[in-house]
């Protein structure tokens, strides 16, 4: 019977060790003065991408009219996003919808007079410059809604690393003026968490024009700011 007890007993033991290493070191506690500091980095970028919403709304007196109708002038506004040199990939299909239309009487039920299907497509310009004319160009082809563009950085982890070096040595810089005013000193950085991030701006709204004017819609991509808020709690002594 001892003889059985013991690989176990010797078993349990061997786990004690890994048991303990598994525990988490407890913080260090601290002995001065702890003060925490909001901090806000921000770096410039030129947007590099624009995205639009762009629809196809028909109208007929039957539900299969309206929507044969509304697939063919999809397929050519689809036509010419690839002939601008959109790809495939920056095209996308949003939403598709069928409704009926219906007149309105006094004391009599509602009545059916039509139907109206819609086609959304989202769509993703890399080529900001051109955007403006490509969309001119949608709106030949038939596409009559147009929301956006809302302007976007394609790529935006190199500039957010940036801002998050500008927040840390803001925050680093400001316990310093603040240690120095109560006559201590920074001893040790606590602890760094980080809010905030990139966000794209929102959407531009584009004015559909009459087919007469002579100007190019023009997209101006400007700058936009990429902020990280870091919180640095640190200790002075």
């Amino acid at each position: 019977m001892t003889k059985s007890l013991a690989p176990i007993a010797l078993a349990a033991m061997a786990m004690v060790p890994t048991a303990l290493s598994a525990q988490a070191v407890p913080p260090q506690p601290i002995q001065g003065t702890r003060l925490d500091i909001v901090a806000t980095g921000e770096t410039k970028r030129v947007p590099d991408v624009a995205v639009i919403s762009a629809g196809v709304v028909t109208q007929a007196a039957d539900a299969a009219g309206a929507m044969r109708d509304n697939a063919d002038r999809m397929a050519k506004v689809i036509a010419a996003l690839k002939k601008a040199g959109v790809a495939e990939r920056d095209i996308a299909t949003s939403t598709i919808g069928l409704n009926p239309q219906y007149r309105y009487g006094e004391n009599v039920p509602p009545v059916i007079t039509g139907y109206q299907a819609n086609n959304t497509l989202t769509v993703r310009f890399r080529d900001v410059a051109r955007s403006g004319a490509i969309l001119d160009a949608l709106v030949a082809a038939g596409v009559n809604q147009i929301s956006g563009p809302t302007l976007q950085i394609d790529k935006p982890e190199a500039a957010e690393d940036e801002a998050r070096v500008a927040a840390v040595k803001q925050a680093q810089a400001r316990a310093q003026l603040y240690a120095g005013a109560a006559g201590l000193k920074v001893k040790r950085i606590l602890s760094i968490s980080e809010s905030g991030g990139y966000n794209p701006q929102p959407p531009v709204m584009y004015a559909m024009k009459a087919r007469s004017e002579a100007a190019d819609t023009v997209i101006n991509p400007g700058e936009q700011s990429v902020g990280v808020t870091v919180n640095v709690s640190f200790e002075l002594e």
